[in-house]
């Protein structure tokens, strides 16, 4: 069931501009003005349903923007998701997600995230021009090219004194996308990441 007080829904695609969904909100959104999106009705959520389900009532090309933070690692199909913010972004609209990455501990201690997610996870949806290794699409046609990726680390509360050390570790493996991949190739295990930030856009 969709609860869309407002009729958000009914103006997307018919002169609301400019539209920009944050998905998987929960109380607190990236930016105020966006269209939340969420299964719980949190404070601030403009639409509350399931993603797929709202996401399949918007028109082809209606979107100028999505945000999603901490909300992709809970689902079980990525692709299924991708498919629907491929067909409902307009041509150069983007796509900002932010995940844990594989390596943070309290990745594995929450038993609602399904989807792992490394530097290499969106390769196999999208043109993908910034790292060496590539990988298989298994028959989809990208849609969405990486604009960029970069590599999170911070500590969680009690550990703020590791925060200033993991801060520098950011800025040495952000560099390069060669730092990055010896970073996750070599180093996941001495130096836990905390999580990733993807930018892509439609082309």
């Amino acid at each position: 069931m969709i609860v869309d007080t407002g009729n958000i829904i009914s103006k997307i695609g018919h002169g609301l501009s400019p539209v920009i969904l944050d998905i998987g909100c929960g109380p607190r959104k990236k930016d105020a003005t966006s269209i939340g999106i969420d299964t719980l009705q949190f404070q601030g959520v403009d639409i509350v349903g399931d993603v797929h389900e709202v996401l399949a009532l918007l028109p082809d090309a209606s979107v100028d923007g999505i945000n999603s933070s901490h909300f992709m690692e809970h689902l079980s199909d990525l692709g299924a998701l991708v498919r629907e913010v491929e067909r409902v972004l307009k041509p150069g609209g983007e796509l900002r997600v932010i995940v844990p990455h594989f390596s943070n501990p309290y990745y594995y201690s929450d038993p609602t995230h399904k989807t792992p997610f490394g530097l290499y996870t969106f390769c196999y949806f999208a043109e993908c021009n910034i790292f060496s290794r590539k990988v298989p699409s298994y028959g989809h046609k990208a849609v969405l090219k990486i604009q960029r990726v970069s590599l999170l680390f911070k500590s969680s509360p009690p550990f703020y004194l590791r925060y200033g050390f993991k801060k520098i570790v950011q800025w040495l493996v952000n560099l390069f996308a060669y730092n990055q991949e010896f970073y996750e190739d070599m180093l996941t295990g001495i130096i836990s990441c905390y999580e990733i930030d993807f930018l892509l856009v439609k082309k």
